[in-house]
This record gives C-alpha cells, structure tokens and sequence, in this order.
C-alpha cells in the first residue's frame, strides 16, 4: 500500500479490493448461519396459551376489566390496567375468543390457531354499545388488522402524530433510530443523526425516551442524537407534530418519543448475527487513528486523559517542566494507513414473564453491538471569500477515516398490584465511540503556504436513563399516572491533536522544501472536552372520565418538575517551537514530541493555552402544570382544550480560558394554550383542526461566549448570553382516511409564526471566522404533507403481497430582520434549517407468513441553509441529496430468519456550498450486510 502526497491530497492505492471482503463477509454469514441452525428450536411440549390486550376501537385506549373467555371451556381472564390478558392451558387447535365489557358490544373472534406449548398473540378492538348493538364475529386475521399498532396510536391520538413501530424496523434496514424516524412524514436527519421536522432546524425538535426528556451529549446542540439508539431496542417512535398541554411545550417542529420494547406475551429468546462492508472502505486502504486501548468497547477515555500538571489550569515555564508535559502527552499525531475492516453487530434479547413473590413480572433484556468502518472520500473543504463570497479560498483536500462503535442494552421489567396498578421499572444504558483520523493538503492564503493538516479525534458519548412508572386504575372513571426518571448523559473528547506541516520552495534554487512543522502558536495544539449532564424529572398526571362510552369526555390535570445540571470544559494547549532548526521540524512529529527533545533539562519548546475554550455550568430548573379538557358535543365531534405553564429558571456560568467570567440568568413564567377539534367524518375518516403556542429556549452552549474552534483554517463558535427565548404560534389542518387494515391517506396543511427567532450566523471576517447565535425578529413557516399506505393486492391478484408507501411535505419560510443586523441580507430567505421539500417512497413485498419480505425505501431532501452569513456574504447552504435503501428479509427453516440490507445505493455527495464556493464535499459509499437471526 502506498500513499501520493501531493498538494491535490493523498491518492490512496487500493490492496486487495472488494472481492476479498465480499468473500470474507460471505464466509462469516455463511458459519454464523451454521451455529445457529446447530442450536437448533427449542422444544415445547403441552397445552398453549392466548395472550394480548384489548382496546378501545374510538379511542386506542386500554379496556380495563373486560372479561376475555374462550369459547366451549371454563378458561377466562380478566384485562388489566393495560389492557393485557393471559389465557392458560388452552387445548391445542383452532379456539373461538369472545371479549365483553360494560358499554362496548361485545366481539367473538374465531380462527385464532394454537400450538401445544406455545403462544398465540391476539389484540382486540371493542366498539362501543351505542354504535354497535350486536355482537361482532370477526377472524383471528381481521381482527390483527383492526388494531395494527403502526396506525392505531396515529388514528386515535388527540393531536397529529406518526409512529414507526418495531416489525417497520425490523422490514427495513435502518439500524438506529436517526434512520428509522427518517421514514416518517415531514422528517429528515442532518449528519445521520440530528433530527429535522417540517424543515425546522434542530432546537425546535425535543426527544423523550418512555416519555421524559433525554439530555443532549452535545456541547452545541439541544436534540439528542438519535443514532445513540440501536435499533433492536426500540418498540415505537412516536412524532408527534401538534401540542397538547399535556406535553411539554418547549417544541414546534416535533417531539420524538422513543419507547423501549416492552416485555412480549409469550417467552422468546432472540439471537441475531451481522456482517457487511462499506464499498468505499472494507478492504480498501484507508486513514485510521492509532488505539490507546479499548476503542472496540468505547471505553478508550482512560487512556487519553489530560496531563495531570494540566489539571490546575494554568501551564509551566521552566523549561524542565515543559519537557515533562509534552512528554506526557499520548505521543500520537499521524493517521496509521491500513486496511479498512468489515462491519459487524450482534444483539440478544430476553422476554417474557415470570411468578416472583406470588406476584407475575414481566420482563424484557436486550443488549446490542456494533462496529463500523467509515470512510469520507474525496474531502474537500474551503472558505467564500469574506470581501464578497465569489472567490474561493482555503480550499484542502484530503480524506478521512472513522471507526464507529455502538452498544447498549435494555432492562425494563413490569408487574401488576392487584388488577388496577401496574409498576414499571424502565432501564437503558446506551454508548458509542469514535475514532477518526483526517489527512489534507491545501493552500492557506493568509500564510501564502501550502499546508498539510493531520487531525486525530477520538469522541465518547454515553445515555443512561432509570425511570420509575406507576398506572393506577381508580375505579371505572379514574385514571392516575406518575413517573420518576434519572437521566444522564457524557461527552468526552479527550487529546485531540492537529499538527500542522508546511511546504515550500528554497529561495536560493526555487526547489520545493519537505514539509517542515509550521512555526505558528496553531501548529501543533492538545484538546480536551468533556461534558456531562444530569437530570431528575418527575411528572404526574390524573384523568377523569365522564358521560358515556360512545360520547366520553375527560378532564386532565398534571404538573412536572425537571431539574438539570451540566458541567462542560473545554482545553486547548499549543507547542511552540520556535528554536528549533528547520531539517529538525521535518522529522515525524512523533520523533520530534518524543524523547529524543524532551529528556534534557533544557527544552525547545514553549507551552500556552490557547483562547479558545473554557468551562461553563448550567444550572436549569422547570416547573410545569397543565389542566385539559376532552369533550364529545356529538357522537363525531371531540374538542380537546387547556393550557399549559410553564416556569424556567436557568442559570450559566461560564469562563474563557482567557478573559472575565460572564453570567447568563434568564427566566421566563409562559401561558401555553391550546385548542384542538377533532372531527370523524365517517368511521375511518378524521378532520384535525389545532391550534396553540409553544417556544424554544436557548442551549446552553449558546448562552455562553467560549469560543471553540479546528487549527488553521476552522470555524470559532461563540455563545451570546443576550439571547432570548422563541415564541411560535402554531396551526394544523389534517384530513385522514384509514380504508382498511394498514392503509392510510392524509393530507395536512400547517403554519407557524416565530417571534424572536435564534438563528446560527456566519460572521466572515479575515483571518479567524466566526459563527456565533443572533434572534431575528420574526419568521413564518407554513407547508402542506401528505402520506399514503396502499395495498396493491387490492387491485389486481397478480399484486397480491406488495404494498406501497409514500409521504411528502413540502414547506416555506421567510424570516425577517432588522436593518443593519448582522442577518441582513439584503432580501428575503428561509431559516436555518429549512428545507423546501421532503420525500419519502417505500415499496414492499410479502409473502405469507414468515416466508420472505422486500422493501425498497427512497428519500429525498432539497437543499437547506445550515447557516446564515453577514452581508454580503450568501448564505451556508447543505445542497439537496437522496438515498435509496433495499432491505432482505428470508426464512431459513428451523426458527431461523436471515437477511441482507444495502444502504446508501446512490452514494451521492454530502456537499455544502457558499455561493459559487464548495465549502464541503465528500462520499461516504456503500453499505452492504448480511445477517441472521433465530428465535426461541
């Protein structure tokens, strides 16, 4: 393998190319297919059970108390506060179930077929008495379809929302939830994993996990990146679009609710194996960043901590000193080069439940693994220049490599007291790692040089959450909910390095010179970040039912405490080597931070932090109450009306490495209303009408004035502790119609007005560039959605088994500015974040059973501004892109399930432009992967 150093970047020689790996990841999915076909089924031997839930048809709900009872014997169950029951020692064979409660018709399903030692799962939706008066008989296939969980929460929740439940997930072949949630309407994922809805940028997007919120590892961003969440541990992901008081109001484009798997009917063991590669990086050659230990585990913080003479805050000046310290530094600084290795995962998981102390306690575990080799190809980044944004400056090309790690596991478990309490106990622990390595070359204008730059970053994030939750049925008519969850979350950088060589030409002979280490206080710099943040939240809500089962009304009242604690620091040390000789700056810099200049007790180099990071806390409290109300005039008309407030106290200090403290303390008491009414045009058809007024507050980071920036070239990001919150004021207009099982069509109109809205600007000045946080004065947003879920077997036998799905939104936005704000661009344009379209394309095709399933998924995105500049500088925007994902799914025989999943078949360019000027350029290849899985 060989490396071309040249100023257009390193040309990488491939070694053995595509063939060995595809052949590699063959013969690993080929023995992973043999060990678990060895295991073999497990065996069960006598009477089966009947286990699911039953619920509400109007309104998704639990039914409480409904007597379920299998035809011709004495077996029945009675439903608990979920809604759930277990029929025991059901004779083998095909069973007729009948299911009845006071005020809904009572419903008999028959064909339900059940195997000795096993468990069949049958839901069933009760009509209510007024609207039916007979008894329903219905098959066991019907009935599934009637309460089909990716549409039911959709269909009957009080404001607009989308779910993706896990059977979607696990028929596609996205493997976190950034993926997953990309499928829903109105939704697109920046970066692979930032969330975008309605073309809103990220700080109008919130994620609760179980229904609390999640704090964000990120030092610059309030929405959690959702690829911290394996796909295997996700039961639903519900956006839900519209607020309701009962909601926390601090969002307008979404929330995303992310609900664990919750324990199975039935016992199941899953075990599930993967292998693939990446076409641009498996077998290839590619940049690596060299290992300290335990990368593989994301656990390689330890070994990468700061100097311990570091800890203090200040630096030495005793040249005895300096050498200690910069011997003490992880003496690494250049990519490794080799080959790029094959991806691979694993996951097992656990259900069921179990008497423990008298009591039945159900249980799910799962934990899940993966790695991944990565690649960005054919990198390219530069700068507009700042007098105009015409000319290019700055440009570097190069590439670089990254090795991802992700695991985590899931722990809830859950049993009843008595038939009207359930407890909860909600566990996740989830963390990744990644370890990059980045070379390129360029011409630097203001040093006239031309440069080659060697990066090094290793980042650790990390998301736990413990959550406690309490369901009370208080009689027929009462209902009261609480939780407590303790959250947290880290972000660790540790020894970042970035060193800096230069090239150039001898004055005498005009010859080109090796590169040498720039003498600049940027040449060679340490970082080290870290973040962490904990949070305590505890919610309780109580509902009241009133009127009867066809016309229900209820009244909500609630409140909920949040109290949130974050602690970031960020340190940047530069080696100076101004006294050392030319031909000795062109050694390795691993030679020249070695021993060979840092034994003696005098030292080459100077040592000093650099003004560009800092600590800051933030101390952030939240007390919310809300009180709503639900009310049927007519058997077709639901009104849903309240108003939430909210009262936030958040405090931010925060402390440059160099210059003053600076103290951000903003406080704001809000009225949220909302007024929403729903409307069934027919049984399977619904109008939405809502509207309310929700806000956005600041993120921490953005509060506080640290800067934090790459070497030579990068970008220095401030805070501005003078921003304000966001008012926005919200409308929405859906139309829905369900025609059969698993079929939808909608078509949604909103609109939101924006007071004071934050917007991230790009100040282009000469030399440093500067990005920092303004509010606008207002903006307006508005858009149309529309989804649709079709059965194509409906029309002709010839396409029975395939399905097709489809959502697009298509959005605007206009925001203004005040004359001579730094936003000022001299004409209209869209806000940060906003994009003009959205789409997504989903074909299916199915089998019976569990024979086989295909699933070609398409989306597209236009292009959107990532940053606002200064005049006269145009805007930063990420140019429109689309991808197009193909998922396998297979039996195999003997409880054996195989797959194989290609994703990113495009390969387009991720491409960020600035006028005429390319400010970022890569590809990033394509995935291919091979798997099987078996349950028990």
């Amino acid at each position: 393998m060989s490396f071309d150093h040249s100023l257009n970047g390193p040309r990488l020689q491939s070694g053995r190319g595509h063939g060995t790996a595809i052949r590699g990841a063959l013969r690993a999915f080929g023995i992973a297919v043999a060990l678990l076909a060895a295991a073999g089924p497990l065996l069960a031997q006598g009477a089966g059970r009947i286990a699911g839930r039953v619920v509400s048809a109007a309104t998704g709900n639990p039914v409480v108390s409904a007597q379920v009872v299998v035809a011709g014997t004495a077996l029945r169950a009675v439903t608990d506060v979920a809604g759930r029951f277990t029929l025991a020692n059901v004779p083998a064979g095909t069973q007729s179930v009948t299911a009845t409660s006071l005020g809904f018709a009572a419903k008999t399903v028959t064909g339900v077929a059940v195997a000795a030692g096993q468990t069949a799962e049958l839901d069933i939706s009760l009509a209510a008495e007024a609207l039916a008066l007979e008894g329903l008989t219905v098959t066991a296939a019907a009935e599934r379809g009637s309460v089909s969980r990716a549409l039911d929460e959709q269909r009957t929740a009080t404001g607009v929302v989308s779910s993706v439940t896990a059977e979607q997930i696990s028929r596609s072949p996205d493997s976190d939830a950034a993926a997953a949630v990309q499928r829903v309407s109105g939704v697109t994922v920046q970066e692979g994993r930032y969330v975008f809805v309605r073309g809103l940028g990220e700080r109008y997007t919130t994620t609760s996990l179980n229904g609390a919120r999640i704090p964000s590892p990120e030092p610059e961003r309030k929405v959690v990146p959702l690829d911290l969440f394996p796909a295997g541990l996700l039961q639903t992901i519900t956006t839900s679009k519209t607020f309701t008081p009962d909601q926390p109001g601090d969002f307008s484009g979404a929330q995303v609710n992310i609900r664990t798997r919750e324990y199975p009917v039935k016992p199941t063991a899953t075990l599930s194996l993967s292998g693939g590669f990446n076409t641009a990086a498996t077998g290839q050659d590619v940049f690596a960043a060299p290992t300290a230990g335990l990368e593989m585990f994301a656990l390689g913080e330890r070994d990468r901590r700061i100097p311990t003479m570091l800890l203090g805050g200040g630096v030495p000046s005793s040249p005895q000193q300096v050498n200690e310290v910069v011997a003490s530094f992880r003496n690494a600084w250049s990519p490794a080069e080799r080959q790029g290795r094959p991806n691979g995962s694993a996951a097992l998981s656990l259900g069921g439940s179990t008497p423990v102390l008298g009591q039945r306690l159900g249980y799910i575990a799962s934990a899940t693994y993966s790695y991944s080799q990565e690649v960005r190809a054919g990198e390219v980044r530069a700068y507009a220049d700042p007098t105009g944004g015409t000319r290019e400056v700055d440009r570097f090309e190069g590439t670089t490599g990254r090795e991802g790690v992700l695991w985590g596991g899931v722990v809830n478990l859950s049993t009843l007291l008595g038939s009207g309490s359930r407890i909860s106990l909600n566990n996740t622990y989830n963390r990744t790692a990644d370890n990059e390595a980045r070379r390129e070359f360029g011409l630097e204008e203001n040093l006239g040089l031309p440069l080659r730059i060697d990066r090094l970053a290793y980042v650790e994030r990390s998301i736990r959450s413990n959550q406690l939750v309490g369901e009370h049925e208080l009689g027929s008519r009462s209902r009261f909910d609480w939780s407590v969850t303790s959250a947290g979350v880290t972000r660790d950088e540790p020894d970042r390095s970035e060193v800096v060589y230069a090239g150039g030409s001898d004055p005498a002979t005009g010859s080109p010179l090796p590169y040498a280490l720039l003498v600049d206080p940027q040449a060679a710099v340490r970082t080290f970040g870290d973040l962490s943040e904990n949070s305590v939240e505890a919610s309780a809500n109580y509902r009241f039912q009133f009127g009867d089962v066809s016309r229900e009304h209820a009244v909500r009242v609630g409140a909920l405490f949040r109290g949130v604690d974050r602690e970031s620091q960020n340190r940047s040390y530069s080696i100076l080597t101004q006294s050392m000789d030319r031909s000795d700056r062109e050694l390795a810099p691993e030679e020249i931070f070695g021993d060979r200049f840092t034994s003696g007790s005098t030292s080459p180099f100077a040592l000093l932090p650099l003004n560009r990071g800092g600590s800051y806390m933030a101390d952030d409290r939240l007390l919310a109450g809300y009180a709503m109300l639900e009310y049927a005039p007519t058997d077709r008309l639901r009104l849903i009306g309240g108003a939430r407030v909210e009262r936030s106290e958040l405090r931010v200090d925060a402390e440059p490495t160099i210059g003053a403290a600076v103290v951000a303390e903003p406080g704001y008491t809000d009225v949220l209303p909302s007024l929403a009414a729903n409307f069934s045009l027919t049984d399977n058809q619904n109008l939405r009408l809502s509207g309310s007024q929700t806000l956005s507050r600041p993120e921490y980071r953005e509060l506080a004035p640290i800067g934090y920036r790459d070497v030579i070239g990068g970008e220095t990001v401030i805070g501005n502790a003078d921003l304000r919150r966001t008012l926005i004021q919200n409308l929405d207009l859906r139309w829905e119609w369900y025609p059969t099982m698993g079929e939808v069509l909608s078509l949604a109109l909103f609109a939101k007005r924006f007071q004071d809205p934050i917007e991230r600007v790009y100040l282009g000045t000469s030399g440093t560039r500067v990005v920092t946080f303004v509010n606008a004065d207002q903006a307006r947003n508005y858009g149309v959605e529309l989804e649709a879920r079709k059965e194509l077997g409906d029309f002709t036998g010839v396409l029975r088994g395939w399905g097709v799905s489809a959502n697009a939104t298509l959005m605007r936005s206009e925001i203004d500015v005040d004359a001579g704000d730094p936003l000022q661009t001299g004409a209209s344009r869209r806000m940060v974040g906003q994009a003009p379209y959205v789409a997504n394309l989903g074909l299916s095709y199915a089998t019976e059973g569990q024979g086989f399933s295909g699933t070609l998924l398409f989306n597209t995105i236009g292009d959107r501004i990532v940053g606002a500049s200064e005049n006269p500088l145009p805007e930063v925007v990420e140019e429109s892109r689309s991808s197009l994902d193909l998922s396998l799914r297979f039996g195999l025989g003997r409880g054996l399930t195989g797959k194989m999943d290609a994703r990113n078949l495009l390969d387009e360019p991720f491409r960020v432009t600035q006028g005429t000027v390319t400010r970022q350029e890569y590809t990033a290849g394509r995935v291919l992967t091979f798997g099987v899985s078996m349950q028990m």
